[in-house]
């Protein structure tokens, strides 16, 4: 049961920062959404930085599930297809919420250095084993340096993350940002067979 209290203390703090930012919800309102007294907070949470910290853990553990569900198909030819729809279709990840990465640049600098570094080994560890089986299925270019690719798509998505205020002040979107960046990734990686492959069946 105390397992249970905290983690839905963390899926409807999750909800509320995600709608309204982090700034703007007090742990007051937090308590009031749940009808938990503030005592109760405490007892899980010593403060808010904690609860965010323990928030961006669980958004990391999610991201990392989602990818492991892609690698477990052991086809790649079906996993492209489905990656970019994933990519189409997410809404939890944080990273997708500028309000959300606004707040955590400006005002858990820490928690977010982290939450980004973690990220960024997560996502070179599962790109570099995308590319592995794609070059197993002989979809994926021979002769492509796995582990550097997997380091600069990686670097590049977290810089992009980052600094998305010039994103949106060039008229785009994190939506936009990540199908469009996807697909340039996808196409310089994939082989001749590959890429008949993706243009004959994925890119719609």
């Amino acid at each position: 049961m105390t397992e249970e209290v905290k983690q839905q203390i963390i899926s409807t703090a999750g909800n509320m920062f995600f709608h309204l930012g982090i700034r703007s919800v007090s742990i007051d309102d937090i308590c009031h959404e749940l009808g938990i007294s503030k005592k109760t907070f405490y007892v899980y949470f010593a403060s808010k930085d904690e609860l965010v910290a323990q928030l961006l853990r669980s958004n990391i553990a999610y991201i990392s599930g989602k990818m492991e569900e892609l690698l477990q198909m052991n086809d790649f030819r079906k996993l492209v297809s489905r990656f970019m729809k994933h990519q189409e279709a997410e809404k939890n990840d944080v990273r997708r919420v500028p309000q959300l990465v606004y707040d955590l640049k400006k005002y858990y600098p820490r928690q977010f250095a982290e939450f980004q570094e973690e990220c960024f080994k997560t996502q070179k560890e599962y790109i570099m084993a995308y590319l592995e089986q794609g070059q197993q299925e002989g979809l994926v270019r021979a002769n492509l340096n796995i582990e550097l690719t997997a380091v600069l798509f990686a670097k590049i998505h977290s810089d992009a993350i980052n600094d998305f205020e010039v994103i949106e002040g060039h008229g785009h979107n994190m939506h936009q940002l990540g199908h469009t960046a996807m697909d340039i990734f996808v196409r310089g990686v994939l082989s001749k067979e590959g890429m008949e492959l993706y243009d004959g069946k994925y890119n719609h």
